[in-house]
């Protein structure tokens, strides 16, 4: 554990969102909130800042204290660490993620029905980063007034989940909330008849071995967190779908994603079903590499 959560700061409504669900998240952690800006042509930083007339860097200094005064206001306990980075974004951000447990970023709010889009930087780090990574957008605190709040999992059965239900449950557990746990695929061609229709018996054996499954796959999760309220769901249908409905009333989704996209030509990509979650959900979705080092903590 680092006890490090880093913010992306870029002066936007969907930055300062993205910094309060961070700040949020490090205090449940009881870690450091780290700031980070970054912009190639920043000046270099001295040891002492000149006056606003002669400061290179007046504006970023600006948004950073306004963001940090934001986050102080209401978090005063939490420390808080400011960064201008003179890199690229990209480059700059991927660092950070490799000194952080989370790495928190906004995303473009694109209204009710669109939701929210994930910028170009965000398209190109997702998959590059080692680190868990969460997507927010500007309309998140407002919308998350008086719901019913779950940490909601997508668990897929067919790749690693180690990593993906530590961190899942472990989010959970600091939140005081429940975790739903949703695994969603698709009938196998039995259970249609030669019509092209649904044959509900055999709809109804797939879900519930698909159901058995699950349950076994969370057996030893139940058993580290006893106390943990777990609502285990199964949905015989796409799981990009399937999520974005069960996500409705989330306060967070957490999707994994499978860390040999690194390796792809012509480049790291973000997969399926983590781009259409992160385009279409409601609540903040935290996307974890598949290959990582469970926590300890």
């Amino acid at each position: 554990m680092k006890d490090v959560i880093t913010a992306g700061v870029d002066g936007t409504p969907e930055s300062l969102s993205a910094v309060l669900w961070a700040a949020r998240e490090a205090q449940l952690r009881q870690a450091r909130l780290r700031l980070l800006h970054a912009w190639v042509l920043l000046a270099p930083e001295t040891r002492t800042r000149p006056p606003a007339d002669r400061d290179q860097n007046y504006w970023p200094h600006r948004m950073m204290h306004d963001t940090a005064a934001e986050v102080r206001s209401r978090f005063p306990d939490l420390p808080v660490e400011m960064m201008l980075v003179p890199k690229e974004p990209l480059d700059a951000l991927r660092e950070a993620a490799e000194v952080s447990d989370l790495l928190v970023l906004g995303a473009q709010d694109l209204g009710p029905v669109s939701r929210y889009a994930l910028s170009e930087l965000g398209l190109k780090l997702v998959p590059r980063s080692d680190a868990p990574t969460v997507l927010v957008h500007a309309r998140h605190e407002a919308a998350a007034s008086g719901r019913d709040s779950a940490v909601l999992v997508g668990l897929s059965l067919h790749d690693p989940c180690a990593s993906l239900l530590d961190f899942a449950f472990a989010t959970a557990s600091r939140r005081g909330t429940t975790l739903r746990v949703l695994h969603g695929r698709h009938l196998p061609s039995y259970a249609y008849n030669r019509g092209g229709g649904v044959e509900p018996a055999a709809a109804r054996e797939a879900a519930a071995d698909a159901h058995e499954e699950l349950s076994a796959a969370l057996g030893p999760w139940r058993e580290k967190y006893p106390d943990l309220p777990v609502d285990d769901r199964v949905a015989m249908e796409s799981p990009a779908p399937a999520l974005v409905h069960h996500s409705a009333d989330a306060e967070l989704l957490i999707v994994g994603r499978r860390h040999r996209h690194r390796y792809r030509l012509p480049g790291p990509r973000i997969g399926r079903v983590v781009q259409s979650v992160v385009h279409r959900a409601p609540c903040p979705v935290a996307v974890v590499p598949h290959d990582m080092t469970p926590s300890r903590g």
